[in-house]
């Protein structure tokens, strides 16, 4: 059986650095979702019975490095340059190669993080990286129609509104519609949004 060689990726910002996770980041990440569970919550997926456990982690973080492996996904901790210390996450997920070059993003900051433009500085990032270094064509994202912040973080990005998706993903145990968006390399569609 041929290994293949983990990938080391590391994406610079002005203010960030944003890393794969790996086992080290327990505590730090458990802790951080734990404080911010109240505000995360309503936004994703039911966490799993396993989801603040170290056996959960572990199980993330082979994922992580098989993804990563594969070239289908990259998960990636948003981290203080300076202090290292961890914000949130972003995964560009479900990458797609052959005539799509696209991916999927998804992100979540800490609650004592939000609103002081860390987010939106690491998708710009992962958004450059994506289409400069991994020769992406199209980025998605989508979220529920009432996460003003979520989509106010989209299109100060640049990704452009593109429609609803009908029970699009399970939320907080329930089929919910999202919004779409996109992001173009080479966009010229100009500015749009939700109406």
């Amino acid at each position: 059986m041929i290994r293949l060689a983990r990938r080391q990726v590391q994406i610079e910002s002005e203010r960030m650095r944003l890393r794969p996770p790996a086992m080290a980041d327990f505590v730090e990440w458990c802790e951080l979702r734990r404080q911010s569970a109240a505000y995360l919550k309503p936004w994703e997926p039911t966490w799993s019975a396993d989801h603040l456990t170290k056996r959960g982690f572990s199980n993330r973080i082979h994922w992580v490095q098989r993804s990563i492996s594969n070239g289908t996904a990259l998960p990636l901790f948003l981290t203080e340059r300076d202090s290292g210390a961890l914000l949130g996450a972003l995964t560009l997920d479900n990458i797609r190669r052959g005539p799509a070059q696209a991916g999927t993003l998804g992100y979540w900051i800490a609650e004592r993080f939000a609103r002081q433009g860390y987010m939106r500085e690491a998708i710009r990032a992962v958004t450059h990286h994506a289409f400069t270094q991994m020769d992406l064509s199209r980025i998605e994202a989508a979220c529920l129609p009432e996460n003003a912040a979520s989509r106010r973080v989209l299109e100060v990005s640049g990704f452009k509104y593109e429609g609803v998706a009908q029970s699009y993903l399970q939320i907080n145990g329930r089929w919910r519609n999202h919004v779409l968006y996109a992001n173009l390399r080479g966009d010229r569609r100009g500015r749009s949004s939700a109406t």
